[in-house]
């Protein structure tokens, strides 16, 4: 099986020096060893020299100095220390050799300061690889916008500065003059009392010119910064908010074939709950119905049919209004069972004319219709007998009225 810590395979990033570190940062117990590389100023550690994914990274933005160590009085310690010194925190590193850490510190001063050192211990081969490394990372820096460039005002800028001193104190911001320039605020306490300084910086063709009593031009932003910052004997530190958190989750996973770590990158977890490993498989949900307050108002059950043979009143309120001769009608023999009302007809039904009642007659004839029209029961329908007696007075009436003519 080959070794997990020979050299990368595959295709190798960019960077400008790799090795193995020891690390130990604020939190850890003891040092733990890294096959790391210097890419920008930014320190990568993996796992092994073939990984080409990263599993911890240490930003150099927030840089203050590089000091050495001494192995804390352990005697069987044979590894030479040195220490990173940022804002935030101290990184503590171990190597095996004098050459070796000054070859990392002659690296990262150079991607720090953006020149080539000069009070390291280094033969000049070494100094050629760091001449070619800073050669890299100016061109790299050119197209790049520095991490203290924010797009605020100079307002903005004062704020910032005053509400996170320890984020830094010099920030770049776009020039209020619109010639494409840029303006650098600077903000330092003087016996407790803030002084604010503002810098203005031409944009002249490819290069930047600060505008002070003696120009000075820099064919960068990043220069720029640094410009400040060694002019000043490093008082001036650039405005890097706190934000190296990684975006993507990740762990390393031992690989069963040939026994090598591997990083990890598990898939985006989709909507909804995740069901545990291993565990059983939840069942489909069931849809469940609507809520009856949802549904529409059930419609009330139809009549049934009427039947063929069924017998329709018309309502009495249907019924055109008549005048009757006589008004005590006696009640019909077959009890009537009324329907509903119906709804009322839009267009109603001519009325009829009134009947007009005949003229009663005169003298006895006149006199015995009365009577017997002032029966009870008997004006509508009369019986069989009274109807007899009534042609036999008619017959007698027209012999009558034959005889007086």
């Amino acid at each position: 099986m080959a070794s997990a810590l020979g050299p990368p395979r595959g295709p190798k990033p960019s960077h400008y020096h790799e090795g193995f570190l020891e690390k130990k940062g604020p939190r850890d117990l003891d040092f733990k060893k890294f096959w790391a590389r210097l890419q920008g100023l930014s320190i990568y550690f993996y796992n092994s020299g073939r990984d080409l994914q990263h599993v911890e990274k240490l930003d150099l933005g927030a840089f203050v100095k590089l000091t050495d160590e001494a192995p804390w009085g352990r005697s069987r310690d044979a590894g030479i220390h040195f220490s990173l010194v940022l804002r935030n925190q101290e990184i503590k590193f171990k190597v095996d050799s004098l050459e070796s850490r000054e070859m990392w510190k002659g690296y990262i001063l150079t991607v720090v300061e953006l020149r080539v050192p000069s009070t390291l211990t280094l033969l000049p081969g070494h100094l050629y690889m760091l001449a070619e490394a800073l050669a890299k990372e100016e061109a790299r820096r050119a197209f790049q916008t520095p991490p203290c460039f924010l797009k605020v005002s100079r307002l903005e800028a004062q704020l910032l500065l005053e509400r996170y001193p320890e984020c830094g104190n010099l920030l770049l911001r776009p020039s209020g003059d619109g010639a494409g320039g840029v303006s650098v605020t600077t903000r330092q306490l003087l016996n407790g009392l803030p002084v604010v300084r503002h810098y203005k910086v031409k944009h002249e063709g490819p290069t930047y010119v600060i505008d002070v009593e003696k120009p000075f031009s820099c064919t960068s932003l990043d220069a720029v910064v640094n410009y400040f910052e060694t002019h000043t004997n490093r008082a001036l530190v650039p405005f890097l908010l706190d934000e190296d958190y990684e975006k993507e989750l990740g762990y390393v996973e031992a690989n069963e074939e040939n026994g090598e770590n591997v990083w990890v990158t598990p898939p985006a977890p989709g909507p909804g709950p995740v069901p545990p490993l291993g565990g059983p498989k939840q069942p489909l949900p069931v849809p469940t119905p609507t809520p009856t307050q949802d549904r529409p108002p059930p419609l009330p059950p139809l009549p049934p049919p009427p039947s063929p043979n069924e017998d329709y009143v018309i309502p009495i309120a249907d019924d055109p209004a008549a005048d009757y001769v006589n008004e005590d009608v006696p009640p019909p023999s077959r009890p009537v069972i009324p329907k509903p009302r119906k709804p009322a007809k839009v267009q109603a039904k001519a009325a009829k004319p009134p009947v007009v009642p005949r003229p009663e007659p005169r003298g006895l004839h006149a006199g015995l219709v009365r009577k017997l029209a002032a029966g009870s029961g008997q004006a509508l329908f009369p019986s069989p007998g009274l109807a007899e007696v009534t042609a036999e007075l008619e017959e007698k009436l027209q012999k009558r009225r034959a005889l007086e003519h």
